[in-house]
């Protein structure tokens, strides 16, 4: 039992589960075709046998992210480690909310119950998620949730951030900071945690460090940028930060969303 466990009215009067509200991680994996891993409440707790997210009640001091791993972690076998986090999707009751987190794997691992919370885990086609019964909540949630199963990759063109300075090493530092960005153009999810890679023509080579943000040395101008810039695997929501309308034109042709230099120099101000 966590300081969360418990029952709380929200400002409509409706009674929830957590008192510092609530996470599930909802947890994808493509190959070969796009599965998410579900939950089969076990007939003791709430909304017992229904089919729903790995989660439950948050502690006074985590976010979403780490009670929906903590959560996932202690209801199944799963390992939190092997899990990559993208975004994270809210529903707020005034007083009380729950928040999903998106997340992938890069290897479906086998996953099995480990509590009493638990009756069944089983990874599901995307396809056939209508076809369980599920949890009412999730089965609401769920038209959002399928579209919100992307990873997003953040490309930034050095040259664009004239306000952030000429130091690509101090950009790429600022850029790694920035944390949950919200609402990253073209995303469903409220909160998006991209990969972030950073375009510079003709930089000079820099140090690797343990960073979050790849620099990218261009060598071959308007045609090495192009090629940053197309989706390069079918759950990947690209976003191209770029004030070249040419580079623009050949992002959006791509299928990725080209955002404009000063949204992203507002996130970093």
């Amino acid at each position: 039992m966590g300081d969360g466990d418990g029952w709380v009215n929200c400002d409509a009067g409706h009674r929830h589960w957590g008192r510092h509200g609530a996470a599930g991680l909802l947890l994808y994996h493509l190959a070969p075709e796009p599965h998410v891993l579900l939950q089969k409440r076990a007939r003791l707790s709430i909304g017992g046998g229904t089919w729903g997210l790995l989660g439950g009640a948050r502690h006074s001091h985590e976010d979403a992210v780490a009670g929906a791993l903590r959560e996932a972690g202690e209801e199944s076998t799963l390992d939190p480690s092997v899990v990559r986090v993208h975004g994270l999707i809210g529903e707020y009751h005034g007083g009380w909310s729950y928040e999903t987190v998106i997340a992938s794997v890069a290897a479906r691992p086998d996953v099995r119950r480990a509590s009493f919370e638990t009756a069944a885990v089983a990874w599901v086609h995307v396809d056939q998620v209508p076809g369980r019964r599920l949890f009412p909540a999730f089965a609401d949630g769920w038209p959002r949730l399928r579209a919100a199963l992307v990873r997003p990759v953040l490309v930034v063109h050095a040259a664009a951030l004239d306000g952030a300075g000429t130091d690509l090493a101090r950009l790429r530092d600022r850029l790694a900071a920035l944390g949950p960005v919200p609402n990253l153009p073209g995303a469903i999810a409220d909160f998006s945690f991209p990969e972030i890679v950073l375009a510079a023509e003709d930089a000079a080579p820099i140090e690797e460090e343990d960073s979050a943000v790849r620099i990218i040395a261009v060598r071959d101008g308007a045609e090495g940028l192009a090629r940053l810039v197309a989706p390069r695997a079918p759950d990947e929501h690209r976003v191209v930060v770029t004030g070249d309308p040419a580079l623009r034109r050949r992002a959006e042709a791509a299928g990725a969303t080209a955002a404009d230099p000063g949204w992203l120099l507002g996130l970093l101000s």
